[in-house]
Order: C-alpha cells, then structure tokens, then sequence
C-alpha cells in the first residue's frame, strides 16, 4: 500500500468538484484511493446495541428515541452489564471485532449510571473487542474515564451541515457536536464521526459536512455514512428514500476527502441488494454494523452478511488493526 497524501484544506469548491464527478469516474477515482490505502478485502466489522432506549430530551427530527415523538419504540433502562457482555461475546462468536453501545441520553452524566457503562467499557475491553460508545455531549473528564476503562472509540455524528442543522435539530448546537468531538481527541480516544443524508438537505449541505470533516485537525478514523430511515411518528416519516446512487457518491467522496478513514455503510443497508451493496465497497466503504438491530431500527442479520462476504470474497478487518499514519499535508 502506497502513502497518500491527508489534505485538511479542501475547499468547497474543490469537493464540490469531486462530488460531482461523473459517477463511474468518481467511483474508480474511490477506488483507486482506496486501494492505496486500504486492503480492500477487509470491512471491519461492528455490531451496535442499545444499552438504553427511548426517552431522550433531544429533538432530533430523524430519531425515534426522542420523547416528545409518538413512535412505536419500548422505552427501556439501562441493560445489566451481564447481559450487555453475553451480547457482545455473541458478536464477537459471530466474527464482528468492534461492539458499540449507545445510550439515548443528551449529554453524560456523572452518577450511577456513567459508572455502570464505565464497567461495561471494562467488560467488553476484556473480550478483546474493539469498544465505542455513543453516549451524548462529554466533558473533557468524562471523556478520560472512558478512555481509562479501555474505551478505543467515541461516535458524535455531525448529522448535516452546520448551516442545515438547525432545521433537523435545536436543542443542541453544532458547536456543541464539535466541542464533544475535541474532548474526544484530547483524551486519545479513536473519533468516529459521520452523517445522514435524505434530512431533506441540498447537495451542498452534503459537501459542507463533508468539508468540516476534512478540516478537521486529525481526521476522523472512522466516518459512517447513513441514509435516513423513516419512522412512523418522527417529523421526517414522510421522506422520500435516499437514491441510492446519492449514497454511492457520499461514500466515494468521503473516500478521496477523508483517505484512510474507515468509510461505514451504516444505516439505510437493510434496503440494499448485495449487488448494491458491493458497489459501496468498490466506492470506498470498508465498515459496515451487522447484527439484528441498528439501535432501534432494522439490519442485515449476522447470517446474511456472512454469505454476502463469502460471496464477495471479504474478510473481517481484525480488531485493533492500527491505522496508517498520516502524510505530509498539501498546501
């Protein structure tokens, strides 16, 4: 694998170009980025479970774990660490290498709760999986227990642009997505960070969150990219679905902006045809989460995504492979 060269100076002008690029030229431009980069028979694999679902105080308009929406979604505390463990040992059995645990909470808190998931951290750290979390806003400290439990990474989505995002969401800033993120980084934690397309966003709101993704002063290791699932009771039910074309051109661009991030085919996968699916790989797209559930919404089952890879010629991506270091930066 060949050094390319990590820019965090695109403009938007220059992404805008990229983006686009006709398709078919866009998609071997990915690929051949990709192929320096990466060894493109390997996804990491990563399994999500929601360790507590339901009731949070955000207005998020895509989610259907916000409170004040009238969604089917059971409302459930936090799980017990033994079942959190006997969860995650089953992903783990079933080849993925990365167990991620989400909580809907607005931001952490310290008190009981925080120590349990801490355990938790410990826990799943012990069975040699890679660790995230997607918690809420963090402070600096809080941010520093996780990573003293063994926490390898922390997801904080940007969700869209920062000049579209008051339309999905109010009652936390951009500022505030970007202030969790830095406490993240300071602690030496692994940053996961991505977006959703289909919020009823322009094509330039999807190169403006790209481009502040890139300008960031590390990169992102992994980036997922998500298509909106509509969910009967939260504003955005009535959504037309993402093209998936539109998905194909987010996961090349992110490829050639962002080149040695792990790019994740997240949400909005369970409507894909494998066909479709190997085409986001051959775009750029190295991760995916596998399991039964994506929080609380559909996913490919562990079964299906084992005879996708077989079908493919993909392995899992084993875990805490390190990351190639970056290059010089273009000016």
């Amino acid at each position: 694998m060949q050094d390319v060269q990590i820019r965090h100076d695109w403009s938007i002008e220059e992404i805008k170009e990229i983006y686009n690029t006709p398709l078919l030229e866009l998609v071997f431009r990915a690929a051949s980025i990709h192929r320096q980069t990466q060894d493109t028979a390997e996804v990491q694999v990563c399994t999500l479970l929601s360790i507590k679902t339901g009731g949070c105080s955000e207005d998020c308009s895509y989610c259907p774990q916000a409170a004040r929406y009238n969604t089917d979604i059971k409302v459930h505390g936090l799980l017990k660490k033994e079942d959190v463990l006997a969860y995650a040992q089953k992903a783990k059995e079933a080849g993925s290498t990365r167990f991620c645990m989400g909580a809907a909470w607005r931001e952490v808190r310290d008190n009981r709760d925080f120590d349990r998931v801490l355990d938790m951290v410990k826990g799943v750290n012990e069975l040699g999986m890679e660790v995230c979390t997607t918690l809420g806003m963090l402070t600096e400290e809080q941010a520093q227990k996780l990573a003293d439990a063994g926490l390898h990474a922390y997801n904080h989505n940007l969700d869209t642009s920062n000049e579209y995002y008051e339309s999905i969401i109010t009652t936390r800033t951009y500022d505030d997505r970007l202030r969790t993120l830095d406490n993240v980084r300071k602690a030496g934690v692994s940053v996961c960070c991505g977006g959703i397309i289909g919020l009823g966003e322009s094509h330039e709101d999807r190169i403006g969150m790209l481009k502040t993704l890139s300008s960031m002063p590390t990169h992102p290791d992994s980036v997922p990219i998500n298509a909106l699932t509509r969910v009967k009771g939260t504003p955005l039910e009535n959504m037309p679905k993402v093209a998936f074309w539109d998905m194909v051109r987010m996961i090349a661009t992110t490829r050639i902006v962002i080149p040695k991030a792990m790019v994740r085919l997240s949400a909005g996968r369970a409507e894909m045809s494998i066909s479709e699916q190997a085409l986001c790989f051959m775009a750029g797209a190295n991760s995916i989460f596998t399991g039964e559930k994506l929080l609380t919404t559909d996913n490919p089952s562990f079964e299906e995504d084992h005879m996708m890879f077989e079908l493919l010629g993909l392995k899992p991506r084993e875990a805490f492979k390190d990351q190639p270091v970056e290059t010089a930066v273009l000016s």
